[in-house]
C-alpha cells in the first residue's frame, strides 16, 4: 500500500521541497553513506540508520521506534535491499505521523461553533504560546492573513505586554493584514488584554480571535499561573475559550525545540504545533521526533519568509518531500 497517491498542489509542494531542500540533502547524503557498500538491510545498516536518524534529529526515541518498525519489515520479508530503505523510511515516518496527524489537510480551517447563550456569533479563540524568537508573532501575523483570505473577521490581542517590541511588531502585522488588533500600554495585565480583545472580537462578530502570549521561559509555575489567568479571564466572555492553544517552535534549533515543548506542555495544555524556520536549516527531522514524542498534531510549519510560506502540515507532502 503506498501513502503517496495523493496529487500535490504544484505551488504549495514547490515551496515545501524547497524548504526542506537543506534538511533533505543532509539526510540523504547521510543515508547515503551508512548503507555504502551494502545491499541488503542487515544489523550494520541499521545500527547505521539508527545514527543517522538521531543525527538529524528526529530524536532517540522517535528513532527507536522507526528501526522497531523496520526491524519487523526485515522479519517478514526476509530480504530488504538498501535500494528499498528510502521507500521503506517514507512508508513508515508517515505511519508513525498518522498517530498524532490526521495529516491530509490542506486549507487553513476553523470548526463551526454553537452560537452563544446572548445568541451572538462564538468566535474560534486561538491563544499562541512560544518563546520569544522562534517566529511566534510572524506566524500569527501569517494566520490572520489566511483566515482573512478566506473572508473571515479576524481580532488579534496583544497580550505578550512584557516587550513593548512585540506590540509593536503584531500591530505591524494587523496593518499589513489589515485586521483590528486590541493593544494595553507595555507592563499591563495581558489576562486584562486577552478579556478586551475577546469583548472587543464577540462586538465586532469576529469569526477568528488570536491571542499572543508573553515569550519568555521562566519558572513552569510562574508561566502556568500566568496562561491560567489568562485562559479564565477569557472564558468569562467565550465560555470554552480558548478552542486551541497553538506552542510555536524553532524548527532550526533541534533539540532545544523538543526542551521548549518539554516546558510548555509541563505548564499548560497543548492542543497543537506549529515549527517555524525549516527553510533555513538542515534540522526538519525535528518535526517528526517532536510530533511523535509529544503526541500533540503539528498544524502549521513555516518553510520560508513570505506570507504564504506558512503551510497547513501535510504528513503526506512533508514526507514526500522529505524523502524525495
Amino acid at each position: 500500500m503506498s501513502f503517496f497517491k495523493k496529487i500535490f498542489s504544484s505551488d504549495k509542494k514547490e515551496t515545501l521541497d524547497k524548504g526542506l531542500e537543506k534538511s533533505k540533502t543532509s539526510f540523504l547524503g547521510k543515508l547515503g553513506k551508512a548503507v555504502a557498500g551494502k545491499s541488503k538491510v542487515d544489523d550494520d545498516v541499521l545500527d547505521n540508520l539508527e545514527e543517522v536518524l538521531v543525527s538529524s534529529d528526529v530524536g532517540v526515541n522517535t528513532t527507536l521506534k522507526v528501526i522497531e518498525r523496520i526491524e519487523q519489515r526485515v522479519a517478514q520479508d526476509k530480504y530488504l535491499g538498501t535500494d528499498e530503505l528510502n521507500g521503506i523510511l517514507r512508508e513508515e515516518i508517515a505511519a508513525l505521523l498518522s498517530e498524532t496527524n490526521s495529516g491530509e489537510e490542506t486549507e487553513y480551517t476553523i470548526p463551526d461553533l454553537p452560537k452563544q447563550e446572548n445568541g451572538k456569533k462564538t468566535p474560534y479563540v486561538l491563544m499562541v504560546v512560544g518563546v520569544n524568537g522562534v517566529g511566534k508573532t510572524t506566524t500569527i501575523g501569517k494566520l490572520a492573513y489566511q483566515f482573512k483570505k478566506q473572508g473571515l473577521k479576524v481580532v488579534l490581542g496583544a497580550a505578550d505586554t512584557f516587550r513593548a517590541a512585540a506590540i509593536d511588531q503584531l500591530q505591524v502585522w494587523a496593518d499589513r493584514v489589515d485586521v483590528t488588533m486590541v493593544r494595553q500600554d507595555m507592563g499591563s495585565d495581558p489576562a486584562s488584554v486577552a478579556f478586551d480583545a475577546l469583548e472587543s472580537g464577540v462586538n465586532q462578530d469576529a469569526d477568528v480571535i488570536i491571542i499572543d502570549t508573553a515569550g519568555r521561559l521562566h519558572n513552569k509555575i510562574n508561566l502556568m499561573n500566568e496562561l491560567t489567568k489568562v485562559k479564565r479571564v477569557m472564558q468569562k466572555v467565550v465560555g470554552d475559550a480558548p478552542h486551541d492553544v497553538l506552542l510555536v517552535l524553532d524548527g532550526s534549533t533541534g533539540q532545544n525545540a523538543f526542551e521548549q515543548a518539554k516546558q510548555f506542555t509541563a505548564a499548560t495544555e497543548v492542543t497543537s504545533l506549529a515549527v517555524t524556520k525549516l527553510d533555513g536549516t538542515a534540522k526538519g527531522g525535528v518535526v517528526i521526533g517532536i510530533s511523535d514524542q509529544f503526541q500533540i498534531p503539528v498544524k502549521y510549519i513555516g518553510v520560508g519568509e513570505g506570507i504564504e510560506d506558512l503551510q497547513v502540515f501535510n504528513k503526506y507532502e512533508f514526507v514526500d518531500s522529505f524523502f524525495k
